[in-house]
């Protein structure tokens, strides 16, 4: 039970900060300037609840922690098991990533005019701390390094590709309003074109973790390796639609009205795929690579 609960956790945590950095992205920087604060308060619903989640599952995985680490339930409120636990690699991680979900919290209620790209920066400060922990933080030294530097780009372009996924079907709803279709086919096309980066990054960077845990050769009979290969039928699914939406449906929009409808669609599988693929890594993070 609360092995489960840590995975729980850790999904919730991972999910929200890919969230809210997909989301900051969109509203800072690929918005036209007229449609920044439209789009920042259709989409205030989500990077709310992304900040508090992210704080809140943060706290949680802490105390989750602490009780695998000790006897169980008993000592997930236990202050000396807190302790140890961020005396190890772990909790000194943890710790700042704990700080840092706390501030973006104080920031989110203080509103400052600058809000949006101070939650990005937080966002993205707290998904670079997560390549401290897991199979990213096996190896020490200057190539112990490198992983983890690799690994913070793989989890960025994630939260950028992922997280944009719901601002991007945001703006397609908005781009049926009159008023707003111009500056808002504008918004999706920026996206679009940085988003190739995003997921050249990601598939680039996920090989190069993959080759760094487990080298050139594949223990097959590993359900670490097994739960891989099903993250990589799925990661490549999600490309094959996001290529068919960009090249095949988006130059129909004018010509083919059931291309913006299949557009929609196809977007929420591509976001059902991403939520299963967290999901998959939350669970798989926990296993040993061989």
């Amino acid at each position: 039970m609360l092995p489960g609960l840590y995975i729980a956790l850790r999904f919730i945590h991972f999910t929200a900060l890919m969230v809210l950095l997909g989301s900051t992205i969109s509203c800072s920087f690929l918005a036209p300037q007229q449609f920044k604060p439209v789009l920042i308060r259709r989409l205030k619903w989500l990077w709310h609840s992304a900040v508090w989640m992210t704080a809140l599952s943060a706290i949680l995985l802490l105390c989750a922690q602490a009780g695998m680490m000790g006897s169980g339930w008993r000592d997930v409120i236990n202050p000396e098991v807190w302790l140890a636990v961020l005396g190890t690699r772990f909790g000194s991680v943890w710790l700042w990533q704990i700080l840092l979900g706390v501030i973006t919290v104080v920031v989110l209620l203080i509103k400052p005019r600058i809000l949006q790209p101070m939650l990005l920066i937080l966002a993205a400060a707290q998904l670079i701390l997560l390549a401290g922990v897991g199979h990213a933080a096996m190896r020490e030294g200057f190539v112990g390094g490198l992983q983890r530097m690799n690994h913070a780009v793989h989890l960025l372009s994630a939260g950028w590709w992922v997280g944009g996924l719901l601002p991007l079907l945001m703006c397609m709803h908005m781009a049926r309003k009159p008023h707003w279709r111009q500056a808002a086919i504008m918004a999706m096309m920026r996206f679009s074109r940085y988003g190739h980066l995003a997921v050249a990054a990601v598939l680039l960077s996920g090989l190069i973790n993959s080759l760094m845990i487990l080298g050139w050769s594949l223990p097959l009979e590993s359900d670490y390796v097994r739960f891989l290969v099903v993250k990589v039928v799925f990661v490549a699914v999600m490309v094959i639609i996001a290529l068919y939406n960009r090249y095949f449906l988006v130059p129909r929009f004018n010509r083919a009205p059931t291309a913006t409808k299949q557009f929609i669609q196809l977007t929420w599988l591509e976001v059902i795929l991403s939520v299963v693929v967290l999901l998959a890594v939350s669970i798989f993070a926990t296993w040993e690579p061989y």
